[in-house]
């Protein structure tokens, strides 16, 4: 039996809205939505909220880049992400942005808590600055050659090539990634959280609150001392205005966790529920944070520290995760296997990537990898062939022989009673969010069951005389252990649950339910839950992967848009590779917009005797009069794209940092098409 009701709020980290969801951020949501599935079916309160992460210079110069405002860029983002979520069955109870009031009052009054407290100090800092662009300029906006090993293009804090940590000022021919213009040094005041002042506090809070596995890494930070944290930001930025500081803003970092509160007190105002019996200092309700590994040091030391400070309580626990490899390498663009939500729900159900994800997640921060013939073999094997396949196996049975009446006692009580005991061990590894070993215990039952049912043979009983009642009886005793395992994969496999909610004729599938056994009970006709992954599915998936992000792909970056790019250069290519590249002189003969396209054109390109069609992403730069007659250079020898608007045979060139600064390379006058360049 379960515990006591408990009253539980759990979180995930907030998406950064300047971008869609891919497969490595589901992880986490995937995980946090199982957790609180769980706590829902053992009837606890469990109240599940997430907001887009909506502030900061990144998504004040996209927007900027995209002609638009930050407000509209947000708003479209967040319609995305849920719709992603939504897709997946990620069940918020509510999903908010932290461009909201309730959060500019939250971030107003911690702030202004810490601050009559003495735990803000300023300080004039000296920072890089953009003369053409006239800001400050984040270290991730700052690139240049490292300080230490050389390397070139490195951004403005830490080295990719050596790990080494720097500021900004100690690059070498350093650029803004904004305008490319050499960043100049000037000096501003900012405001520090003083975070050395809640060590002590920190150093048992975390004892006692993380996880083992990050509690050593954030040990070599309380070693290397607690630095005072810089909230503070200056204008043009794309965020909240500090109260007493006019033209200062406050750090996304810190109104993003407050996100949390927000997305809280909107529910409970909705609801009617009392924000302080959660966020209160005397709370008894428990709360819960899941969150990848790289935002560790926000969570468990500014986070819990700044709620200490202005006196609000504190997480029952940071629950930290790993990162996402696709077939044992880093998510790749160039292979197909950087994919993104919308494109793999083209494709695939969301429930086998719940359950792939359920099988390979632990309690600790390892990575997982999604191996995507193992993801195929695994779901076909487990869900399709072991679970699905019980209830098909004995409901014809049953419905043709008795009506769908099952039988009015078990026929092996002993094997019913194994799987309801095994549901302690499966709450427990639920509960400490060790699914992969739940995923085990319960596949277990599943071989049990059909390892049953093969030994009674229904099939074979089925065709002889006086045998119908022991063949309702198997079939009867197989219907009650489908309904046992399926109800402990419903945290996982939600619709599949549904399906089989309604096929047993239930109100519910609560965790509890199965104490009792369906007897004498009528089930409905079964209807297929779930069919077979095929290989053919997981590659026209990879395929479209590749073809929306080369759609979508903006042109290789100049000094000027380099660290506008969402991720690092991923793939190196020798001199001898970069040789074999066809560039050509062409004549654009002919420029259309593309039906049902966003950013592309397509171009007829004149090589000089020989026409090619290519689609580029230059629809924002230009319009098709602007191109037609116009001469430029493109990739030749480049390996025909099929797209979805039609196959694009080649690339044109082009750079610039996006949006309306974006110019297709033209070559010299003289320059004929065809004509080779070298």
């Amino acid at each position: 039996m379960t515990d006591s009701k408990r009253n539980i709020l759990v979180t995930s980290a907030l998406p950064y809205a300047n971008g869609p969801i891919h497969l490595g951020h589901l992880v986490e949501y995937i995980q946090t939505d199982i957790w609180v599935r769980f706590q829902q079916q053992r009837g606890h309160q469990c109240i599940y909220v997430c907001a887009d992460d909506a502030h900061g210079t990144p998504i004040m110069l996209k927007a900027d880049q995209l002609g638009t405002s930050p407000e509209a860029l947000i708003d479209q983002v967040s319609q995305e992400h849920q719709r992603d979520f939504a897709g997946f069955m990620v069940n918020f109870d509510n999903y908010y942005s932290t461009h909201s009031e309730e959060n500019r009052h939250f971030a107003s009054q911690i702030y202004t808590a810490l601050r009559d407290a003495g735990h803000i100090e300023r300080k004039t800092i000296t920072q890089a600055y953009d003369p053409v662009k006239e800001m400050f300029l984040p270290d991730r906006f700052v690139k240049g050659d490292c300080p230490k090993c050389g390397a070139v293009d490195q951004y403005g804090d830490s080295c990719e090539k050596c790990g080494a940590t720097y500021s900004p000022v100690e690059l070498k021919n350093a650029y803004s990634a904004v305008s490319g213009a050499k960043p100049v040094e000037r000096e501003s005041e900012h405001y520090f959280f003083k975070l050395g002042n809640f060590e002590p506090f920190l150093r048992n809070w975390v004892d006692n609150h993380v996880q083992e596995h990050m509690i050593h890494k954030l040990n070599e930070w309380f070693e290397s001392g607690l630095h005072n944290w810089d909230i503070s930001r200056d204008a043009p930025y794309w965020g909240f205005e500090i109260p007493d500081a006019p033209g200062k803003y406050f750090y996304v970092w810190l109104d993003a966790p407050i996100g949390y509160m927000a997305s809280f007190k909107n529910w409970c105002d909705k609801q009617g529920v009392d924000f302080n019996s959660y966020w209160g200092p005397d709370s008894d309700a428990e709360l819960y944070h899941f969150i990848g590994k790289d935002i560790a040091y926000f969570h468990t030391l500014f986070w819990p520290a700044m709620l200490e400070g202005a006196g609000f309580r504190k997480p029952d626990g940071v629950f930290c995760h790993g990162f996402l490899t696709v077939d044992g390498q880093k998510m790749s663009k160039s292979r197909g296997t950087f994919i993104m939500a919308e494109t793999y729900l083209d494709h695939l159900r969301p429930e086998y990537l719940r359950y792939y994800f359920a099988a390979k997640l632990g309690s600790g921060i390892d990575d997982i990898d999604l191996n995507l013939e193992d993801f195929r073999m695994r779901v076909n094997a487990d869900l399709v062939n072991k679970v699905i396949n019980i209830a098909s196996r004995c409901a014809g049975f049953i419905k043709k022989l008795s009506g769908g009446q099952l039988a009015a006692t078990l026929a092996k009580p002993e094997l019913y009673q194994t799987a309801i005991t095994a549901g302690e061990q499966i709450a427990t590894c639920y509960e400490k969010r060790e699914y992969s070993r739940a995923m085990r215990e319960i596949m277990a039952l599943a071989d049990l069951a059909n390892q049953y049912i093969d030994a009674a043979e229904p099939w074979v009983l089925a065709k002889q005389e006086g045998k119908a009642q022991q063949v309702i009886d198997c079939c009867s005793m197989g219907i009650n252990l489908f309904r046992v395992i399926i109800t402990y994969l419903a945290p996982v496999l939600p619709e599949v649950a549904e399906d089989a909610r309604q096929f047993l004729n239930l109100d519910n599938l609560d965790w509890d339910s199965i104490q009792q056994p369906l007897l004498d009970h009528s089930i409905n006709k079964f209807k297929p839950m779930m069919q077979r992954v095929e290989a053919d599915q997981v590659n026209a998936m990879i395929a479209d992967s590749k073809a929306t992000l080369e759609s979508n792909q903006p042109p290789a970056a100049t000094p000027a848009s380099a660290a506008l790019a969402a991720e690092p250069l991923e793939d190196t290519i020798e001199f001898a590779d970069f040789a074999k590249l066809d560039l050509r002189v062409v004549r654009i003969a002919k420029a259309e917009h593309v039906e049902g396209a966003d950013k592309l054109l397509r171009l007829t390109l004149d090589l000089g005797g020989e026409t090619r069609q290519v689609f580029a992403g230059i629809k924002s730069a230009y319009t098709p009069d602007q191109l037609e007659g116009k001469m430029t250079v493109m990739v030749a020898n480049l390996a025909p794209r099929k797209m979805k608007f039609g196959v694009s045979e080649g690339m044109v060139l082009a750079a610039g940092p996006g949006g309306q600064d974006l110019w297709i390379l033209q070559p010299d006058d003289g320059a004929q098409p065809g004509m080779r360049i070298k």
